[in-house]
């Protein structure tokens, strides 16, 4: 069962901070050691971690880069973005493996991440040939009325565990192709992918200082990455706690913050839909990536009519899913992050039999030979949740998925709407006119309609409301101008020509 590290990418041995350019070990005495959460006896890598200093360093560094990248031309930022998706392409069968082995995810996932961030790469690469502002009619004759975009500045860039790759590329590109530096700070159970992403960037021609890469606790950090001077924005993913301390600390500076945070996302199946196809982006949603998504389907309202028959064709299907370590073929399921996490998932089990939920299958942690080295979990589902139960308000960020059941449209959105989140949703129906107005009244910042709540794509923005996230969205144009100043230019070309006849 357990996989071996022979295979990984060679950016495992190379665990420093990466800063002005130059790979150094921090300053810290805690040491970060990056294990395989399908079997904890294996290490991958270790790194002496950062601490204020080393933050401070990072700031200096990008601070010094910035009068220059930002008078790099856009195209020619473009350019080396381009280069750097280029060459983690060339690499993504290797840093996906890497990322099975760190964080867990079954392969096929893990190489569906490394797409979807090289898109992003490329897709943010190319608006170094599409930044510009508008154009508006001026009441005022023989006047130009435009707008422009200049980059922030240094810029911090705070991300989670759960996808080690695709979260830094859609926050990272969007800030490096608007000309602002960056200092990097990942999840600390994800050190070596970091290293392997930063690693392209700098193999694509990035100037030093551009980017800067710090690893280590948030506790030896502090948060001077928040509340230092020269931050000019902060671009958040992780918990609602310390989202929302960001979220204060930066509001208090004054300075631009994007903070995306929990899901508690809600899938509705009605009567009339295409069970199939529910059945299908319910499996996804809920147990893909083991539920450790903000997008996951962790809350399902079933449509009474076809309730019982839709939980019987779930729970065959998710008898056949065989949890086990990312690179097994046979896996359908990887483990838990870290002990932490698995701790967390079984406390919620415990919570949800505790209030009187219906446990229909899983569970339990499985312990089975080799499995005792792991963090797995098997997948779990609850029926006949009370709305205002913990298990159906609070994130569980584990494969546990809490079922209710109502025949009224309006209960059902009721039932969706009754939670501190709002992120995404999903509703399966036929109706075209229950389908919008559906999407009229859910409070959510994605709806998808006979698909699951995950996803998200490089053009559109991505993000949510309620307790999901504060400040501008991710991706898509709103991603790239949260790290741009918008400037307005008048220009009376009337006076521009009475001037130059004055030689």
């Amino acid at each position: 069962m357990t996989p071996t590290a022979t295979k990984t990418t060679p950016e495992v041995s190379i665990l420093k901070q990466y800063i002005a350019g130059k790979w150094v070990d921090g300053s810290s005495s805690r040491e970060i050691v990056s294990t395989n959460p399908a079997d904890n006896r294996q290490v991958l890598g270790k790194v002496k971690g950062a601490d204020k200093s080393d933050v401070l360093k990072a700031i200096d560094a990008a601070q010094k880069a910035f009068p220059g990248w930002k008078a790099t031309t856009p195209p020619a930022r473009g350019r080396i973005l381009m280069k750097a998706a280029l060459i983690l392409r060339e690499r993504k069968e290797e840093l996906a493996r890497l990322m099975s082995l760190e964080q867990g995810k079954i392969l096929p996932e893990a190489l569906g991440e490394m797409e979807k961030g090289i898109t992003l790469i490329e897709w943010f690469a190319g608006e170094g040939l599409r930044m510009g502002g508008i154009t508006q009619p001026s009441e005022l004759a023989k006047n130009l009325l435009y707008t422009t975009r200049h980059p922030r500045g240094v810029v911090s860039i705070i991300t989670p565990w759960n996808f080690p790759f695709a979260i830094p590329a859609w926050k990272i590109a969007p800030a490096l192709i608007s000309g602002c530096t960056v200092v990097f700070k990942p999840a600390s159970l994800v050190p070596a992918l970091a290293v392997g992403i930063v690693k392209a960037f700098e193999d694509a021609g990035l100037p030093p200082g551009v980017l800067n890469l710090v690893m280590g606790a948030g506790s030896a950090m502090g948060d001077i990455l928040v509340e230092e001077p020269r931050i000019k924005a902060v671009s958040f993913t992780g918990s609602n706690e310390i989202g929302k301390r960001v979220h204060t600390i930066a509001g208090a500076r004054g300075i631009p913050v994007v903070c995306e945070m929990g899901g508690k996302n809600p899938a509705v199946i009605w009567d009339d839909a295409d069970l199939e196809l529910a059945l299908a982006g319910v499996m996804k949603g809920a147990f893909g990536s083991t539920g450790q998504r903000c997008t996951a389907t962790s809350r399902l309202i079933l449509h009474t009519k076809i309730a019982d028959q839709f939980l019987k064709m779930l729970l065959a299907e998710v008898a056949k899913i065989k949890v086990g370590p990312g690179l097994d073929k046979a896996s359908g399921m990887g483990p838990a992050v870290d002990e932490s996490q698995m701790n967390t998932d079984l406390e919620y089990i415990a919570i949800g039999k505790k209030e009187g939920a219906k446990l229909l299958c899983g569970g339990n942690r499985i312990t089975t030979g080799d499995y005792a080295h792991g963090w797995f979990v098997e997948p779990t589902i609850f029926d006949g949740v009370s709305p205002k139960s913990r298990l159906w308000q609070e994130e569980v960020f584990g494969p546990v998925l809490a079922v209710t059941r109502t025949d009224d449209f309006d209960k059902a959105v009721e039932l969706a709407n009754d939670c501190p989140f709002g992120l995404t949703c999903a509703f399966y129906s036929q109706d075209l006119t229950l389908a919008m107005r559906f999407t009229e009244e859910i409070e959510a910042g994605m709806v998808h309609l006979n698909s699951p709540t995950i996803g998200g794509e490089a053009q559109v923005p991505f993000g949510g409301v309620k307790g999901s996230g504060v400040g501008e969205r991710e991706m898509a144009k709103e991603g790239m101008h949260f790290f741009t100043e918008q400037k307005t230019v008048f220009l009376d070309y009337t006076g521009a020509r009475r001037a130059s006849n004055l030689y």
